[in-house]
């Protein structure tokens, strides 16, 4: 409790009535002599809650004695009723657990759920000996103490031993590395030709399979597994990727391992710019995928058309492999992405039980409750993965832990494979108590024992990938779910049961017209089209011949190289875009995507690199150069970080498709997004509010970059217009704070991509455009259009169920932390409005203004 300077209304003792803050907007006041206490909204100041509260005094209602707060905690849902955490600890046989009796008592949150998870143990399958494989892979086997593979295992290997495209759904750990190598690597020793005799290790100098991995890092941490199946075959692997060494990469070109490890960002490029190395894979029989479910949204419409021109190449349909740790919708989702009917194998692992929680911050906040379970994990020395979803979020977590005495370091991308390298392997020899990780530590990557994971806000699938990471030795492990500050939160506190039914289902759209052209232009440049190939691509040659990037010669379409280089250079398979280079020292220490980099490398922002603040000493951002920012060391006592402060204008490109959702016309679209970065605002370390004046950069930083997205025209809030003075600012600030719930209270809705989404709210034109943030898009604005009937649904439940009484909202409604001015000019009684006219099927028309270079309001 703070106690600030008011007078108790019953004792009339001065200073003696403390505050303490709800996050959702509410205050509670009591005072420390008398013991009366409330529970107010907070309308605006804590004054006029404080007048608030000597009125419900005065009128005899709303104020009880403090011995009852509690009980009107449990009743306004502020913190759960100990009985029902009793019943829910005792159901799942975990009543004296000391973490667990620390954590769900505290008083201080509200527990959503627990429960554990102990799931039968996997299915076993027959003894290797029963095999129809080699006896080199059986003694390999046995060498690895495997006597008998799992009954899923078993089943991939002899349908993929039987040539049918396969995909393999198993936790992470399970055994899908052995259930997809052995067939694979069965099949390509039956044709080497030293097959059934010695083996010397030559290989055959033909690839006849390429395993493909998301990220370099997981390729070299499973080449050790595959080589110990392969070798003793005689079978050759080898890793090429952009960290091959040179030597190694022209030893791999003269003599071609038989099966090579690699990403989808090698084969495009390689392919396209016709090297050795795309001759090379022409002859590869077998395609291995892993990790599939990454290969969402744009990346996975790349993905489809570069296997597309690989078999093009190649001149034969490869057998496909796939392998996943979380794919609901395999079946359907793998269909699309690999372009054929595959035959699903599901799986189960092996792991100890889980204790998992999922918990609200009522009286502190998300980053409080974070740090708290990271501080009682570690305290009794259970080796901890913490979770965010952004590059932020885990610097700040490291930040704070390491300040509270936590042996925690951060492991994300942008941070140079060796430090990635060395985190991991000090979490795997005990020397770290904690990893502060974003989805990067999703992916299979061994690093040892985990005994628990703190989560912020997946979908629930993903949830299940990150708990996979805990008690794989068969030890208890721990799992807390931490809910945040934010709208989402808020519902799914009140809803619980659309959490677990919120499944993150994989998507893709091929027929994304934005990739289908880059994808055929790059298929001429594998090698040119004639015309026979060209029917089921007419309309994109054609609009390719119409740029002046191809032209037709001797009936095939050929591309002017030069252009055809120059525009797909700029295209990224990821839609990431170009990088900003981050220096120290002169050192390039890590990097960062545009268009987020500007935000977060402006000149004198504050950045979190590695559990370390830097300031931006300067930011080169000159045309035709490589972009990079110079940091310097500041003084640990330093009390704030930079928020950036931007504004952004759209414009349509070209339209994809329209439809109308309730009585709203919407527009799928390719958009140019014209982004300045102005200024910046101090947050103060552990306040997370904005502290004194905004600052203004001298020259605004301006960048623009081709995206894709959705806009409509919101209905005007009539009724609340008539009741006011300034009749633009509320509509204005009612159409803001609606695009800000749509896009936040979409989060699982888009499988969690909410993070991935911009918008912008054109005045009180009631324009509102969503859009992907990353150059390129990738993926989430496609997946809210096809599911905006839902969101609108979920961001006016969201508005109408948040208790707090402020104008502009709260975190838990209207507000949103990726906002460009901090959360200003918001009106939650407008967006609600503008919400029901929405769900009653009030009939809107984007317009024929928008159309053109600039959109007009």
């Amino acid at each position: 409790m703070s106690v600030v300077n008011y007078r108790c209304p019953k004792c009339s003792s001065p200073h003696s009535v403390g505050v303490d803050k709800i996050f959702d907007g509410r205050l509670i006041f009591r005072c420390a002599k008398c013991k009366i206490c409330s529970i107010v909204p907070a309308p605006g100041s804590i004054d006029e809650a404080y007048l608030d509260f000597l009125d419900r005094f005065e009128s005899g209602s709303g104020v009880a004695d403090a011995s009852d707060l509690k009980l009107l905690m449990e009743q306004e849902r502020i913190i759960r009723p100990a009985k029902e955490i009793d019943a829910l600890m005792a159901s799942a046989n975990a009543a004296g657990d000391p973490l667990l009796e620390d954590l769900l008592r505290s008083q201080q949150d509200y527990v959503v759920d627990f429960q554990a998870i102990e799931e039968p143990p996997p299915e076993f399958g027959s003894n290797i000996e029963d095999l129809p494989v080699d006896e080199a892979i059986i003694s390999a086997l046995k060498a690895k103490k495997i006597e008998r593979l799992y009954s899923f295992q078993e089943q991939a290997i002899r349908k993929i031993l039987q040539g049918n495209d396969v995909v393999i759904t198993a936790p992470t750990a399970s055994g899908k590395t052995e259930a997809f190598c052995i067939p694979v690597l069965q099949k390509i020793a039956e044709e080497l030709p030293r097959f059934g005799s010695l083996r010397t290790g030559e290989g055959s100098s033909k690839v006849s399979a390429i395993f493909i991995y998301p990220t370099k890092a997981l390729s070299r941490d499973q080449l050790p597994k595959i080589k110990e199946l392969a070798e003793p075959l005689g079978a050759m692997v080898a890793v090429l990727d952009g960290d091959t060494p040179e030597k190694e990469r022209t030893s791999i070109m003269d003599s071609p391992p038989d099966v090579i490890v690699t990403n989808f960002d090698v084969l495009h490029y390689h392919m396209m710019h016709r090297t050795k190395f795309s001759r090379m894979i022409r002859t590869a029989r077998f395609l291995v995928v892993d990790e599939a479910h990454v290969y969402t949204g744009v990346f996975g419409a790349n993905v489809h058309h570069i296997i597309a021109r690989l078999e093009r190449l190649a001149g034969r349909k490869l057998q496909v492999i796939a392998a996943s740790a979380t794919l609901p919708n395999a079946d359907e989702f793998c269909q699309t992405l690999f372009g054929r009917k595959m035959h699903i194998v599901q799986g189960r692992g092996r792991r100890g039980r889980i204790n998992l929680a999922i918990i609200f911050p009522s009286l502190r906040s998300y980053r409080s409750l974070a740090l708290d379970l990271l501080r009682q994990t570690t305290k009794r020395k259970h080796k901890t993965i913490a979770f965010a979803s952004s590059h932020l979020g885990s610097e700040l977590m490291a930040f704070y832990g390491s300040r509270q005495g936590v042996s925690i370091r951060v492991h994300r991308a942008g941070l140079p494979p060796a430090l990635r390298k060395e985190i991991e392997q000090q979490f795997k020899s005990g020397q770290l108590a904690a990893i502060s990780a974003t989805p990067t530590l999703e992916l299979g990557i061994d690093i040892g024992d985990v005994d628990a994971i703190i989560s912020n806000i997946v979908p629930v699938n993903r949830l299940t990938q990150r708990i996979g990471r805990a008690a794989r030795r068969g030890q208890q492990g721990y799992a807390f779910l931490a809910l945040g500050n934010d709208p989402i939160s808020q519902y799914y506190k009140m809803h619980p049961a659309d959490y677990l039914a919120d499944h993150e289902y994989a998507y893709t759209d091929p027929a994304n017209p934005f990739v289908q052209e880059y994808q055929v232009l790059a298929m001429a440049c594998d090698r040119p089209l004639s015309m026979a190939e060209s029917k089921p691509v007419w309309n994109v040659l054609q609009k390719l011949v119409s740029k002046g990037v191809v032209k037709t010669v001797r009936e095939r379409f050929v591309p002017d190289l030069k252009q055809a280089m120059k525009m797909l250079n700029e295209y990224s398979i990821r839609g990431i875009g170009s990088r900003v280079d981050i220096k120290f020292n002169k050192k390039i220490i890590g990097d960062r995507s545009l268009p987020q980099a500007l935000e977060e490398l402006h000149p004198n922002a504050i950045y979190f690199l590695a559990g370390r603040r830097y300031k931006v000493q300067e930011l080169h951002f000159e045309p035709n150069s490589q972009p990079y920012a110079e940091l310097a060391v500041i003084p640990s006592d330093y009390p704030y970080y930079t928020k950036a402060l931007t504004d952004e204008w759209p414009s349509i490109l070209e339209v994809y498709e329209k439809k109308v959702v309730f009585g709203i016309e919407v527009a799928y679209c390719a958009l140019k997004i014209q982004k300045r970065v102005l200024g910046y605002a101090n947050i103060e370390i552990g306040q997370e509010v904005v502290q004194g004046k905004k600052v203004v950069l001298d020259k605004p930083l301006e960048f623009e970059f081709v995206t894709k997205g959705s806009v409509f025209r919101a209905p005007r809030p009539v009724d609340i217009l008539q009741k006011v003075d300034d009749e633009q600012y509320v509509e204005m600030s009612g159409f803001h704070a609606s695009e800000h719930v749509i896009i936040e209270g979409s989060a699982m809705i888009t499988g969690g991509a909410s993070q991935d989404l911009g918008g912008i709210s054109l005045g009180s034109s009631g324009l509102i455009f969503v859009y992907d943030g990353s150059i390129g898009g990738n993926g989430a604005s496609r997946a809210l259009f096809d599911r905006l009937d839902k969101a609108f649904g979920r961001a006016l439940r969201i508005l109408s169920e948040c208790p707090c009484k402020s104008e502009s909202g709260c975190p838990r409604c209207t507000y949103s932390y990726r906002c460009g001015n901090n959360n200003e000019y918001l009106h939650k009684l407008a967006a609600i409005e503008v919400m029901n006219r929405v769900v009653e099927g009030e009939r809107t028309e984007i317009g024929d203004r928008i159309a053109g270079d600039r959109a007009l309001v």
